[in-house]
């Protein structure tokens, strides 16, 4: 397979609505296991949906600091999240990364994941840390080291953009992205 450049931590210095779009058909692996990434959502500082919108907290604290970090959560106290902090230091801005093709590592997933559709592995935030083996460990550590590989995209995709999905406030903000003509997204968009 021919490696396209990995991604360091100045891509994600910007705003998380120029971050977000761009993580679309990028490749992400922890532990050599993951795929492109095909869904995203952007929350930012501003954002009444955002964790970080009351304030800083024990449990948002990395979202305060620099930019290309990982922000994980536990979501319903039931499953884990990842996100990719955004902007400047204390912008508390981050990219919540919601579904992935599978593409490398895939015995590892389905093994993780208990299932074999590949359709199913990574098609949701909680799926998709449960088939990388995310989990709270990894909050906080850096995008461009080890356990994670984040690579650019080839070409730009067609994006979709709608609303998110799952929150109670901000629900009309446009900031969900995904592939468009992905089967692998969490839900479709309208």
């Amino acid at each position: 397979m021919l490696l396209t450049p990995k991604i360091k931590r100045n891509f994600f210095g910007r705003t998380v609505h120029k971050v977000a779009p761009d993580l679309i058909g990028a490749m992400l692996l922890v532990d050599g296991a993951g795929g492109i990434i095909v869904e995203v959502e952007a929350y930012h500082h501003t954002d009444p949906a955002a964790h970080s919108y009351g304030g800083q907290t024990p449990r948002n604290a990395v979202m305060f600091g620099p930019p290309g970090m990982a922000y994980v959560y536990r979501s319903y106290g039931i499953h884990w999240c990842l996100n990719f902090v955004c902007e400047g230091d204390g912008s508390a801005s981050a990219v919540l990364i919601r579904a992935l093709e599978p593409v490398e590592g895939l015995a590892r997933m389905r093994r993780r994941r208990g299932i074999a559709d590949e359709r199913a592995l990574c098609s949701g935030p909680g799926k998709l840390c449960e088939a990388l083996g995310v989990s709270i460990r990894h909050n906080g550590m850096a995008l461009d080291r080890a356990p994670f590989e984040l690579r650019a995209r080839r070409e730009k995709p067609d994006i979709l953009t709608g609303p998110r999905i799952g929150i109670t406030k901000a629900v009309d903000a446009p900031w969900r992205y995904g592939l468009k003509g992905s089967k692998f997204l969490s839900r479709s968009f309208r």
